[in-house]
């Protein structure tokens, strides 16, 4: 790793806007390093995106540990950040910071990221030495008490949001994400913090901002409405597979160029 959590700090006070991606796999975590992505989130969103979970919340701590470890094998340069996935922190301090641990020394993490006012786990977690990125807005975790994935943080709610901000920066979080809000309180929650605002939905107005890899190239159908298709993976994936087909059916695969004499 050469990016670190001063380097993050400092790109904000100079103002330099950067970008975080998820990865799950060593193939997509060296092509992304390769190409200068900063910081990569092994997400809890592994769920939906590459085990086919209709959400976030099944994905458990051994499949975290599973994936971080293939993306850790494949970064140089990056900051590699393993999601806490649902109910490996909720319960207890004690399960937060066991599980905490487990990322760091076992996945190859080098900082995790936990949804939601944590704020007591935050601080025996910065104790300890585990830096800790966290997230407010639309919690996925939260998806049944929240009423569905909604933009959060409009009218009168925007306080609470901007509170928590505050708090979590206090308990010592290195970075927070912002995910699907108003624009005006993305960029006031990030003018109100010392700490770099990742934003996902959460306007231009953040110090960095973050998408699902699978939705920048294009590999899921459908995306939602703050994500952009930056190229056409399931449509260059079809299309090749077809040309398989094709050449098998037609006898000219293998040919002599492709076959040992």
């Amino acid at each position: 790793m050469t990016v670190t959590i001063n380097d993050l700090r400092a790109w904000k006070t100079e103002g330099r806007r950067w970008v975080m991606l998820t990865a799950y796999d060593h193939p997509t975590a060296q092509i992304l390093d390769r190409a200068g992505v900063p910081v990569l989130l092994v997400g809890d969103s592994v769920a939906n995106n590459v085990l086919g979970y209709p959400d976030t919340l099944p994905v458990t701590m051994d499949e975290m540990l599973h994936h971080t470890k293939a993306v850790a094998r494949g970064v140089e340069n990056a900051m590699v950040v393993g999601d806490m996935p649902f109910m490996s922190f909720q319960a207890s301090i004690e399960d937060g910071v066991r599980n905490a641990g487990r990322l760091i020394k076992e996945g190859g993490a080098h900082a995790v990221k936990i949804e939601g006012p944590q704020l007591d786990l935050i601080h025996k977690l910065v104790d300890v030495g585990i830096p800790v990125m966290a997230h407010v807005g639309l919690t996925p975790q939260s998806v049944h008490s929240l009423g569905g994935y909604k933009v959060q943080g409009r009218g009168e709610a925007a306080h609470k949001v901007v509170d928590q901000a505050l708090a979590l920066e206090k308990a010592g979080a290195f970075s927070i994400v912002l995910e699907a809000m108003p624009s005006d309180l993305g960029a006031d929650i990030t003018g109100s913090l010392q700490i770099p605002t990742i934003g996902i939905g959460a306007g231009p107005g953040a110090d960095a901002q973050v998408l699902v890899v699978n939705d920048l190239l294009g590999f899921n159908e459908k995306i939602p409405r703050f994500a952009k298709a930056y190229g056409d993976l399931r449509g260059a994936m079809t299309k090749a597979t077809q040309a398989f087909i094709r050449d098998v059916a037609a006898g000219s695969f293998p040919d002599e160029k492709h076959s040992y004499s």
